[in-house]
């Protein structure tokens, strides 16, 4: 046992670890993989391995597991001792080429890779190209990149590379060149690669080019980062070459521009373990702890999210948009109090960003609290110089807030500002629309602004019941039907939907079914994903006495078909 105490204490587990046996610490560690609680698995791969410390099974999960914690020393320790023992494991290659790779022992990287000891084919070409550069190999490097570009689908990475070190060395003619050439090799400009341009370009003094390259790809609203490196750039300032600075930055930048081109394709796990590479490989790689910390949000592990957008720095541009992260995830993990706090903070500091006050707005309305959500509304648009179509939601939401709170004059002039803004938006035209319906009022233009919706989101319940409902609200009963049963279909379990259907059935003398209908809503009234807009007690009442009567108690005009027949 005193090899398994030492290997113990090199895993940093506490006194006594393993008490449950190997069996129980093995499946509480599947269990917690299963789960993607990285923290629980690794602790509990560790444990497992103070039974059977040559494992190759233990070892390369407890390789994963802290390899997807961002422990990198202790992934690597585990990797050496996996890859000294024989055992095949391309996770375990992957950590200790990076661990030679931050000590820039850049020889040995070359020698991993020319004995298949890489971190696969799709990282391999490029680490090594940059390893040439760690070298002191520029011409090497060079042959390095253009060999990858020769492989199918790599042309746009080999490309964004070769020029990242050919500015890291100070050739910034060349690197420019790169970005210049038609289509640079199929790359896309992604924000990190047009700001790399931008200060490649402020190098060669090129600084009306560098402005007007951020307008061309961002348009007038600009983060924090990009405005500070506009202004900069429009004051004639030349701003230092940043993006990579050194073989172990590019490196760092491999992980991280595959990680980015891999995130809607590969699964979450696999791409969080070429973040988590470059944040090692790059401490400061911001836009790699930022993809990190989402990454972990989608796989549900909303504590490490917080954790890791709690590390980028108060004085770094994408600060606000760590905590907006952080907020959302506390967020989703139900601490909605925290989330609170971290937001109203964010609107003291970095107010004067539309995307905070928003923020605050949303969490604010779907909290019920409306008047809070207007004045973060308010807050947001005032921050605009001008009106623009990207205003619309504002105004939408805004206009929400008031309508929920009962003041129709200022809801309808929102939503009025949002569709001057975005004339056929569906949410803007199917909202006012139906309100207008409810409140008995502009029906002609309630129907027109409807119908408008239905043909942008034909599939849309929501807006095809509202089209149902205007029509029976005209007296256009059989219309109608056809619309509502539509909605129905869309949305099966919408008591609103089904409500309004057994309306529709009465009014056309089909009773029988109505009452279906109004049982078949009453029965959904209580989900937790239902409409809150259903009133049980007015269905049961409908059940009792008919929808006649029920509109005869409540002082309601009776039904009526549109051209006055009864």
């Amino acid at each position: 046992m005193l090899r398994g105490a030492v290997l113990g204490l090199a895993l940093g587990l506490p006194a006594g670890a393993g008490a449950n046996g190997l069996a129980g610490d093995y499946l509480a560690a599947r269990h917690a993989s299963m789960m993607g609680d990285f923290k629980a698995a690794a602790d509990y791969y560790g444990r497992a391995i103070l039974f059977d410390p040559s494992n190759p099974q233990l070892l390369e999960r407890a390789v994963l597991a802290s390899m997807s914690l961002g422990d990198m020393p202790r992934a690597i320790a585990l990797s050496d001792k996996l890859l000294s023992e024989g055992h095949a494991s391309q996770i375990a290659q992957m950590a200790q080429l990076a661990g030679a790779v931050a000590e820039d022992r850049f020889a040995e990287v070359q020698g991993l890779i020319a004995e298949n000891r890489g971190a696969g084919p799709l990282v391999d070409g490029l680490v090594s190209a940059w390893a040439h550069l760690g070298e002191g190999d520029m011409s090497a490097a060079l042959v390095g990149f253009d060999e990858v570009a020769a492989e199918p689908g790599l042309a746009a990475f080999a490309s964004y590379h070769k020029a990242l070190a050919l500015a890291s060395v100070g050739d910034f003619e060349s690197a420019e060149a790169i970005f210049a050439a038609d289509g640079a090799g199929g790359m896309q400009m992604t924000r990190r690669a047009v700001m790399a341009r931008a200060e490649i370009l402020s190098q060669l003094e090129r600084f009306e080019d560098a402005v007007a390259l951020i307008d061309t790809s961002f348009g007038a609203t600009l983060d924090p980062g990009l405005s500070e490196m506009r202004d900069g750039l429009a004051a004639g300032q030349p701003i230092p070459f940043r993006h990579v600075r050194s073989a172990r930055d590019g490196v760092a930048e491999v992980f991280y521009t595959l990680a980015g081109a891999l995130s809607n394709e590969a699964n979450d796990e696999f791409t969080l373990l070429y973040t988590r590479l470059a944040e090692y490989l790059r401490p400061g790689h911001v836009d790699a702890i930022l993809l990190s910390a989402e990454i972990l949000e989608n796989l549900g592990q909303y504590e490490l999210a917080v954790e890791t957008y709690k590390r980028v720095p108060r004085d770094d541009p994408s600060y606000h948009a760590a905590e907006l992260g952080r907020a959302g995830a506390l967020r989703r993990d139900d601490r909605i109090d925290a989330a609170v706090e971290v937001l109203e903070q964010l609107a003291e500091t970095h107010g004067d960003l539309p995307v905070v006050q928003s923020t605050l707005g949303d969490l604010m309305r779907q909290l019920e609290n409306f008047e809070a959500a207007i004045e973060a509304y308010t807050k947001a648009l005032d921050t605009y110089a001008e009106a623009d179509r990207s205003q619309w939601f504002l105004h939408y939401a805004r206009g929400i807030s008031h309508e929920r709170l009962g003041q129709w004059d200022a809801a309808e002039a929102d939503f009025r500002a949002a569709l001057e803004l975005n004339p056929d938006q569906p949410q803007v035209l199917n909202y006012l629309g139906y309100s207008l319906v409810e409140k008995q009022i502009k029906l002609d233009e309630a129907l027109d602004m409807i119908e408008r919706a239905v043909l942008a989101r034909p599939d849309s319940g929501y807006i095809v019941d509202s089209l149902g409902w205007v029509l029976y609200r005209l007296g256009r009963y059989d219309e109608a039907v056809g619309h509502m049963e539509r909605a129905a279909e869309l949305m099966p379990i919408d008591p609103v939907v089904n409500d309004h259907l057994g309306d529709v059935y009465w009014a056309v003398g089909r009773m029988r079914e109505a009452e279906f209908m109004w049982k078949r809503a009453l029965s959904f009234v209580d989900w937790e994903d239902a409409s809150e807009e259903a009133d049980p007690e007015r269905i049961r009442r409908k059940l009792e006495i008919g929808l006649d009567r029920v509109l005869e108690e409540e002082g309601a005009p009776p039904l009526q078909v549109a051209n006055g027949d009864e």
